[in-house]
């Protein structure tokens, strides 16, 4: 379709609107806007744009539209499906939101605050806690991703076991809509029944369905006590068997319950600076878990310690260890991190970000692992992540001394074998990372008809013209 302006007009109608520090044209500039975290996919551009304002990201859309110039939103480009990635015919503009990262209010007495799209979470994090307040959302990227991409992909973290992914933290947003006009959705309410809820539309749609500006979200009572404790299992059962007791004896105060496996330990300490084993003897699987309370004596340690005695009775730990400080407790936490970081060095790597029920999670694994294994002699299945919501990374890297083109050509193959699986178990291919051009493929394979149509009537609705964020989640 051809658009109502010219090309050349419009761009340079967005270059007058957004001023010499709204846009990049050269390719030097551009090149960090076009390529993602892990270097799958290389984009091209007509320009990259960085507005300052809602009303200037209005106007990009508008003249967008008249021009039929296709848009792809991005935030700090941590993510990890392709999803803020242009496509490489350089047709689309990139909409980085960097620029717009003003919080532009915190109310303390209603426990929300309202940020700009472009605010990074760590600064939100640190706005809440001057406030005495807790912005519970946390992520290894949590310096450098921006709160409208954690908004656009759902974004979860380690904290949903208690607080919820970011569908659960927002109140309202703000979104441009395709063909320019504004909804501000900024409500801070905590009850509204009058109609369809608008926002879910836009959160977890990757920009596909228009651009998020700014949010209102919810704050919490900042904790005074936090408890951390690392414990070894024999069996990946025992783990979820620890998990149901946990949360029963925390009273719901577990905030979080991550699963590491022994090769994500020893990752971690051949290639993070610092990392060791914290425990005498080695265990095939370790549970690293989190009691926080907002009040202070509020009896956490003596109850931790308790119900971890009576577990070690009852033989579902084998060795543990309960961080004295908060220098222990960060250094706990590392090898978590750690264990990402160290899969780079180690080869290739296959990787899976899928869900299935809590009751489910011990059973998939099993299943999983052997699977793969039968598949292919030697490779090193890595299981871990926030179980505690039924969210597994299952990451396979590749057997020691093996090729590591031949092993990642293997990509789509072992997708399926994962994720037929997955969906045996009743299970989702994405738990929290999305769709984007990395799984938009498989999606038709596990989704339904239905489910697909409605989506993309959706999609149609909004976006008729089909410019935002081309070839993202939804096929053509």
């Amino acid at each position: 379709m051809t658009g109502t302006i010219d090309i050349d007009e419009a761009l340079a109608s967005i270059k007058a609107l957004v001023g010499p520090k709204g846009f990049i044209a050269d390719a030097q500039g551009m090149a960090p806007f076009l390529v993602e975290e892990r270097r799958l996919y290389h984009g091209a551009a007509r320009l990259v744009l960085r507005p300052a304002s809602t009303e200037e990201v209005a106007g990009i859309v508008r003249l967008c539209a008249a021009a039929h110039i296709p848009i792809v939103p991005q935030g700090g480009n941590t993510g990890l499906v392709g999803a803020a990635v242009p496509p490489e015919d350089g047709s689309a503009v990139v909409l980085s939101l960097g620029r717009m990262n003003r919080i532009r209010t915190i109310d303390p007495v209603d426990f929300t605050i309202t940020a700009e799209a472009g605010c990074v979470l760590a600064d939100i994090q640190r706005a809440a806690e001057e406030q005495d307040r807790l912005f519970p959302l946390s992520l290894g990227a949590e310096g450098s991703c921006q709160i409208g991409g954690n908004l656009s992909t759902n974004a979860g973290g380690i904290a949903v076991l208690r607080y919820g992914s970011m569908r659960d933290l927002t109140l309202g947003i703000e979104v441009v809509l395709p063909d320019g006009r504004v909804w501000d959705g900024l409500r801070a309410l905590r009850k509204d029944n009058t109609g369809y809820d608008l926002k879910h539309l836009f959160i977890g749609g990757e920009g596909t369905l228009g651009v998020i500006t700014a949010a209102t979200l919810k704050l919490f009572p900042r904790p005074r006590e936090v408890e951390t404790a690392l414990l070894g299992l024999a069996r990946v059962e025992d783990a979820m068997a620890l998990f149901a007791r946990a949360r029963r004896a925390s009273g719901d105060q577990l905030t979080a319950f991550e699963l590491i496996p022994r090769l994500g330990l020893e990752m971690a300490a051949r290639h993070t600076p610092g990392v060791t084993d914290p425990l005498a003897n080695p265990s095939r699987w370790y549970t690293l878990l989190e009691v926080s309370s907002s009040q202070k004596g509020s009896g956490l340690r003596p109850a931790l310690e308790a119900f971890l005695g009576e577990a070690m009775g009852e033989k579902l730990i084998e060795d543990g260890v309960i961080a004295a400080s908060g220098e222990q407790a960060n250094a706990l936490w590392r090898i978590r991190e750690g264990m990402v970081e160290g899969q780079k060095y180690e080869g290739g790597s296959i990787k899976h970000d899928v869900s299935v029920p809590v009751s489910k999670v011990a059973e998939f694994i099993v299943a999983a692992i052997a699977t793969v294994e039968a598949k292919l002699p030697g490779i090193r299945p890595l299981a871990f992540g926030h179980v505690g919501d039924g969210n597994i990374h299952f990451n396979l890297s590749q057997p020691k001394g093996a090729d590591t083109g031949v092993f990642l050509a293997r990509w789509v193959e072992f997708n399926h074998i994962v994720h037929d699986l997955v969906q045996r178990f009743g299970g989702s291919i994405s738990a929290e990372h999305g769709i984007g051009r990395l799984k938009r493929d498989e999606l038709p394979r596990y989704k339904s008809a239905l489910e697909l149509d409605l989506m993309r009537r959706v999609k149609h609705a909004l976006d008729p013209e089909g410019l935002m964020n081309p070839g993202k989640m939804l096929q053509a």
